[in-house]
């Protein structure tokens, strides 16, 4: 592992965003267990270009993400890799709480009364880091949900499985592109909890190397190969359009 750039906890109920370098890595631990990471990717020199959880499951034949997996962009590049999970289970599915559901599983605290207790949802968290960028409502796509693992029922019903929490978990992506990173620690849209869930999530930031060759990731698909290829192509400026 690489110097440490940059480090710092946040509660739940928050969000944040950043730009990850090329071969940066970002390591996120559930601090107490049964946190929930919202994460949307773009690419910073054309924001059209954004994560395309479909694609990312159809060629790695996943229904989950771990350690191994790449996270693909609807222009067939990939913006990064799983290189360790601790957790093993992470969801890109079930998509992201809105106002109207928190509201009607926690109830409604705006600002204007609780402050800075007051229960966020995924889906605004999601636009108020995105304007930062000029991305808006239409900008926003199927989000990946780190540390929450899904149970499917024998008649496809699907419920959030809390026994998998688990404190110190760990997931670390390695950053093949430069991406424009929005996250949020809002709860998973199917929890159940009977109060509004506040799980904090540190985060740091490393320095690291490139995928070598035989980099797990990139053998772990042969369409992961043709990824990191469309990758190696964008990043010589030899064409603005990836392939699948």
């Amino acid at each position: 592992m690489g110097n440490l750039i940059y480090g710092d906890t946040l509660p739940g109920g928050k969000h944040w965003s950043l730009l990850m370098r090329r071969n940066m890595r970002l390591r996120l631990t559930d601090v107490e267990g049964g946190a929930n990471i919202g994460m949307l990717f773009y690419n910073p020199q054309n924001l059209l270009e954004r994560y395309n959880a479909p694609d990312t499951l159809k060629c790695q034949h996943t229904f989950k993400l771990t350690t191994g997996h790449c996270l693909y962009s609807d222009m067939g590049r990939i913006f990064c890799s799983v290189v360790s999970d601790t957790f093993g289970w992470h969801d890109t599915v079930s998509g992201n709480t809105t106002k109207a559901i928190v509201a009607r599983k926690w109830g409604e605290k705006n600002y204007q009364t609780a402050r800075n207790d007051w229960q966020q949802n995924g889906h605004d968290s999601f636009l108020v880091e995105g304007a930062k960028y000029g991305l808006g409502r239409r900008d926003l796509a199927a989000n990946v949900n780190w540390f929450s693992k899904i149970a499917v029922a024998s008649d496809g019903a699907m419920s959030l499985d809390t026994s998998a929490a688990k404190a110190g978990a760990q997931v670390e992506l390695r950053f093949e592109i430069d991406t424009l990173v929005l996250f949020h620690t809002c709860p998973h849209p199917l929890n159940l909890a009977n109060a509004y869930p506040r799980k904090a999530v540190h985060f740091e930031i490393f320095e690291g190397p490139p995928a070598a060759l035989d980099d797990p990731a990139r053998l772990s698909a042969p369409e992961n190969e043709r990824g990191f290829e469309n990758n190696r192509i964008f990043l010589a400026g030899c064409c603005g359009d990836g392939h699948q």
